[in-house]
């Protein structure tokens, strides 16, 4: 344990009464050569009395009062007590979709790489938001609660793959819904960043999407990722990441995956939020930033540690009385003999 927090002050204590004796000493000798070049030698110690005991004891409380002062702005500490860390944070869920779709290569790497690279980058830049982190097809799953720790969000986007979950289709109101519920118990305006190609198989619902994120005061800034042109789908690569096979429906035809532009556009717009087509990562990172930069905060506690209690009010008090009681005395005693 440290007695003091910042002992550097004794340094400047020392710095201080140095300057003050200084200057005491070369304010006498002025006063002494003026007295006895106008009224002679002796004349000073007449006209003064010398030294005498309340002097010396004005002295001493004014350079006991100095002292005090530096020794509380040196913090004083001891006894250990808990204190709790808060902050102002905006609610954000993430929402990315992990259905085959999302292996296309009309965006390189692939969707979903390109999603989690730009992802991890958008992190950096929202230090003062609460995070939760949805994985989604046709039905939607919490990857990661809301949560400030970024280390954890960043492990969950990683580990996210294409068919991870076990229900195939993609669905845009599944994500709303589950969102939705995430952030209902904070207040205010939240956001949902809905990452997806947008191919919706159930788009009688989405306008019950568009119903709850109203109701929820959730604002969605989707964005598109893919090409409108369309892909194939990669069902099956070799060692060497070359496509061996692409999907093909029950019918047997090869499947082409289009980017939707309109289903996200409509359902950012009915909620007052942004439609983004996916370009590049930081160019969308910086995009998203902007869109959840005015969303509403709620402060709350974010850590809670043990510290020693700050001590200064001691010394800081004892600083006043000394130069309280040092104004209070008199100059001189009552019965001091004045020399004639």
């Amino acid at each position: 344990m440290k007695l003091f927090a910042e002992p550097i002050y004794f340094l400047y204590f020392l710095a201080a009464f140095a300057a003050w004796q200084f200057l005491l000493w070369l304010g006498n000798k002025r006063k002494k050569h003026a007295v006895r070049t106008l009224f002679g030698p002796a004349a000073y110690t007449r006209l003064t009395g010398g030294k005498n005991r309340l002097q010396r004891v004005r002295a001493i409380l004014f350079g006991l009062g100095l002292f005090f002062i530096f020794a509380a702005l040196a913090r004083p500490q001891w006894g250990l007590e808990v204190m709790q860390a808060e902050a102002d944070f905006s609610q954000t869920v993430i929402a990315v979709d992990v259905s085959a779709s999302m292996r296309a290569r009309d965006v390189k790497p692939d969707r979903l790489a390109s999603a989690k690279n730009m992802l991890r980058m958008l992190l950096t830049h929202l230090p003062n938001n609460r995070i939760g982190l949805i994985a989604f097809t046709s039905q939607a799953f919490v990857q990661c609660p809301i949560t400030t720790d970024d280390d954890a969000l960043k492990h969950f986007i990683s580990a996210l793959q294409p068919d991870m979950l076990p229900i195939a289709g993609t669905s845009l109101s599944a994500p709303v819904k589950l969102a939705a519920h995430m952030l209902s118990k904070y207040p205010g305006q939240k956001g949902l960043i809905l990452l997806t190609d947008g191919e919706d198989h159930s788009p009688d619902e989405l306008k019950q999407a568009q119903q709850i994120a109203q109701k929820e005061g959730i604002r969605i800034i989707a964005i598109g990722i893919g090409t409108p042109e369309g892909e194939l789908i990669p069902s099956r690569t070799d060692i060497s990441g070359q496509v061996v096979e692409y999907k093909k429906d029950k019918d047997g035809k090869t499947v082409v995956t289009k980017l939707d532009e309109k289903s996200l556009a409509q359902l950012a717009a009915a909620t007052q939020g942004m439609y983004i087509k996916y370009t590049t990562p930081s160019q969308v990172a910086a995009r998203v930033e902007e869109a959840v930069r005015d969303l509403d905060r709620s402060r709350s506690a974010v850590s809670a540690r043990a510290g020693y209690k700050n001590r200064y009010q001691i010394p800081l008090a004892l600083a006043v009385l000394c130069f309280a009681v040092c104004l209070a005395l008199p100059l001189r005693h009552k019965d001091t003999p004045v020399h004639e």
